[in-house]
């Protein structure tokens, strides 16, 4: 397997400026994997764990102890799950700002580092993050596109990307195991089903417990369990809270604590130049799509996963902020997803498992956008056209070809 796709990232854009790489991303996404790639092909450095008890007890007496010495080659300080330690920001600052030579610093965590800002300092100016999402078509068998976003799109909405037999494989792959490094590779039904097993119980029974001051793991197991179902509509905490029999505030905070651990994440409904639109009813995806039983639903959720990771990577890289978002208004008529670039609309893009028909709402969602022309996937191979719907232009694309386009 090559090397992730946030690998050069951090080598162009922190190692030359001695920055702290700050890696957060779901458990199991191969964020200490990437770390200690990194470590050896710089072969100079020191790997530690916040689980190694040793390294616990050297941390709380003097952070410092630990920087590796000074040799020929800048060395390589790795710090994973960091972020358990109490008071891990003050920690770091005071390491990097009283370092006596230089030192690469590479921070990882299984819950978003910029979570617990109480009670800590800024690393302002001192670090820079990147977000590690679990695998995706373009990360697999992408075609070697410019990075640029923008050239990206185009290639995709002009249908300039080829149809591919390794893509579609590929595509079939993530939709059966999901994105996550162990039970893609290991491309075993059994061994994905006890991988997920063990993977939520981890979440919720460990990370849960560890970094939030929740006591009803029980009872956000059981959230956990109703989402799969909830994925792609309209999600409704007062019908969550009836089923579990708690309040909407602490349905709210238990689906806050599962996204802060990249378990979930929310889209909200653009509202900015769309009429009788929405406004916070959101739509729920599942960072681990293999959970969610329905095809078609499923689909959907991997298309989000791969929009949202395309998201993060340019907003983390810096080309611009990335967003994702998705449009429906009062009259229930709705468009998948929006990508906005700086605050301005960017992509539309609707899913459908087999429906090539283009959905008959772009022409109406497109002119209040400001766009040309509209994106619409659908998971059979081959597929590839551009269709009119009204004044609308809209390319009909295979998810495998145009999803390759992406991160």
């Amino acid at each position: 397997m090559e090397e992730r796709y946030l690998a050069a990232a951090v080598r162009d854009l922190c190692f030359p400026r001695h920055k702290i790489a700050m890696l957060s991303g779901p458990r199991q996404c191969g964020k200490t994997t990437l770390a200690k790639q990194l470590l050896s092909e710089r072969g100079a450095g020191a790997y530690y764990n916040w689980d190694q008890v040793e390294f616990r007890r050297v941390w709380t007496k003097s952070p410092s102890s630990i920087v590796p010495a000074a040799g020929r080659v800048t060395p390589i300080l790795v710090l994973d799950e960091i972020h358990k330690a109490s008071g891990w920001k003050r920690s770091i600052k005071g390491l990097y700002d009283t370092l006596e030579h230089p030192c690469d610093v590479i921070v990882t965590g299984s819950a978003r580092l910029d979570v617990y800002r109480k009670g800590g300092d800024s690393l302002l100016g001192r670090h820079f993050a990147f977000r590690l999402h679990p695998f995706s078509l373009a990360e697999l068998a992408g075609p070697r596109l410019s990075a640029e976003p923008n050239v990206r799109r185009d290639a995709v909405l002009a249908g300039g990307i080829a149809a591919s037999a390794e893509r579609d494989r590929v595509l079939l792959d993530l939709d059966r195991f999901g994105g996550f490094p162990e039970p893609f590779l290991t491309a075993s039904v059994r061994t994905a089903r006890l991988w997920r097993n063990t993977r939520v119980t981890q979440v919720i029974r460990e990370d849960l417990r560890d970094l939030t001051q929740l006591t009803e793991l029980s009872k956000v197991e059981m959230l956990a369990s109703l989402l799969p179902e909830r994925v792609g509509s309209m999600l409704s905490r007062q019908a969550l809270s009836e089923i579990l029999e708690v309040s909407h505030p602490t349905v709210t905070r238990w689906l806050s604590a599962l996204s802060d651990l990249f378990y979930c994440f929310e889209l909200k409904p653009w509202t900015k130049s769309v009429p009788r639109t929405l406004r916070k009813e959101g739509k729920l995806y599942l960072w681990d799509w293999s959970e969610v039983s329905q095809p078609g639903p499923r689909f959907e959720n991997l298309v989000a996963c791969h929009l949202h990771k395309a998201c993060d990577y340019w907003t983390d890289i810096g080309e611009g902020k990335f967003e994702l978002f998705y449009l429906r208004n009062k009259e229930k008529e709705e468009i998948d997803f929006l990508i906005v670039r700086d605050r301005c609309p960017w992509l539309a893009i609707e899913a459908k498992l087999s429906d090539a028909t283009p959905a008959r709402h772009f022409p109406k969602f497109l002119r209040y956008l400001g766009l040309e022309r509209g994106l619409q996937l659908v998971a059979t191979p081959g597929t590839n056209n551009l269709a009119r719907t009204g004044a609308a232009e809209v390319r009909v694309a295979s998810a495998a070809t145009a999803l390759s386009a992406l991160v």
